[in-house]
């Protein structure tokens, strides 16, 4: 009689257990809450069913193991340890659940964390078969796991893999989306910036058109008025008359000098880019530049760069640029005072050549219009030099930038780049 009493105990024992398990299974919503939460309450529950001291779950990488969750308190930051020689490595290595009474008595598996003895390791294992990880359960003293205290922890084991893989494949997809999203920004500001630059020479080629007829119209009464004045200036004698002919043969001048400018500007041109040493480039020219009636008087220093450095340019348009800003360095100080030319090849991809002045700091309202068309400070001025620059430096693939302050004067900067040589269109 005693002995039945014993095995229905035993089997609503069982009962029990069967349902407490279903009920934590049941409870465990991945979707619900982050890995970390979700896998703690497996480490938890795990230790709950089985009733011993420590449960944890870990991720098994390359011979070390990560706790991922535990059912104590272990303590912030990452806790990761050796599988050698270990009872989880035995799991990892073997692929099969371990059920080992006592390490102490059976040090063939492996050794148990000081202080336990009995121990129960599961494998978590993905869909396809590999095992990422274990279920390890720990107890202080002796204890013996059931076949059915086993095939639950495996059912847990089976819920805790699953949740850390798609949580993988989550971070995988989120990390394609995040690229995937990135390239397709890239691409999109790279068709809208080529979009840009097409509409732009679309509208500097109609403007060319437009301003070649307007400049042709203008030009040929411009030429025989010339004709006229200088015919008159050879004839007439009276020095009032030859005042108001000079005066009338320079504001001519000045008109053709307007219109070949408005040419050059709205004219779409072709570069011819071909390697160019920095240092030799700018010394050449800077020979040249200092030669120019505005130069006169004026002191140059060149800091070259401190190793040969290649750029990508045209050589005459390059000339260009740097004379017209050379030339505005030169107005904007008095006789004596020093223009620097500066080659800056801090930035791999690209060279900073830096023309400094000291002279007045340009106000920022004005700073900002300089590179606008006909916008000028000077009185004979065209407004054209400076967005001339700026549209042969752009066409380089290059930028254009002015600072001016008290502290430093005035810097123009023209930055060009290391790129494969190929024709370029203004």
């Amino acid at each position: 009689m005693i002995k039945t009493i014993d095995n229905k105990t035993l089997q609503n024992q069982m009962w029990q257990r069967e349902r407490r398990a279903i009920a934590l299974l049941s409870s465990l919503n991945y979707r619900n809450g982050e890995l970390n939460s979700y896998l703690h309450n497996v480490a938890c529950g795990v230790s709950e069913l089985l009733n011993v001291d420590w449960s944890v779950v870990t991720l098994c990488q390359k011979g070390f193991e990560q706790v991922l969750a535990s059912s104590l308190d272990m303590g912030e930051g990452e806790h990761i340890y050796s599988l050698h020689g270990s009872l989880t490595g035995t799991v990892v290595e073997t692929g099969r659940s371990l059920a080992v009474e006592d390490a102490n008595k059976n040090p063939e598996y492996g050794e148990a964390p000081e202080g336990y003895c009995a121990y129960l390791g599961i494998p978590l294992r993905t869909a396809e078969g590999e095992v990422i990880g274990t279920i390890c359960s720990f107890h202080q003293q002796p204890r013996n796991f059931t076949q059915d205290e086993i095939q639950f922890v495996e059912l847990f084991a089976e819920r805790a893999a699953t949740a850390i893989d798609n949580y993988h494949l989550y971070e995988q997809q989120r990390q394609f989306n995040y690229t995937l999203e990135a390239e397709v920004q890239n691409r999109t500001a790279e068709l809208r910036a080529a979009q840009a630059k097409l509409v732009e020479q679309e509208r500097l080629a109609a403007i060319g058109e437009f301003a070649a007829m307007i400049v042709h119209e203008i030009r040929n009464p411009l030429t025989t008025m010339t004709m006229g004045l200088k015919y008159f200036q050879r004839t007439v004698t009276t020095e009032s008359a030859q005042e108001r002919l000079s005066l009338a043969l320079g504001e001519a001048t000045r008109l053709e000098n307007l219109l070949s400018e408005i040419l050059l500007y709205a004219k779409l041109q072709m570069l011819q880019l071909c390697e160019l040493d920095a240092n030799k480039f700018m010394s050449e020219l800077l020979s040249y530049t200092s030669e120019m009636p505005e130069a006169a008087s004026r002191q140059f220093e060149f800091i070259p760069a401190s190793v040969p450095v290649k750029i990508l340019g045209d050589k005459d348009k390059l000339k260009q640029v740097f004379i017209n800003i050379v030339r505005n360095a030169c107005e904007a100080v008095s006789p004596g005072d020093v223009i620097k030319w500066e080659i800056n090849i801090s930035s791999p991809n690209h060279v900073c050549i830096n023309i400094c002045n000291g002279g007045e700091p340009i106000p920022p309202e004005i700073l900002s219009k300089l590179t606008q068309p006909f916008f000028s400070t000077k009185p004979s001025g065209t407004g054209l030099g400076l967005p001339i620059t700026k549209r042969i430096v752009n066409a380089h693939g290059g930028e254009l930038s002015i600072h001016s302050d008290t502290t430093t004067g005035t810097i123009v900067s023209v930055q060009l780049p290391r790129t494969s040589i190929q024709n370029s269109a203004i």
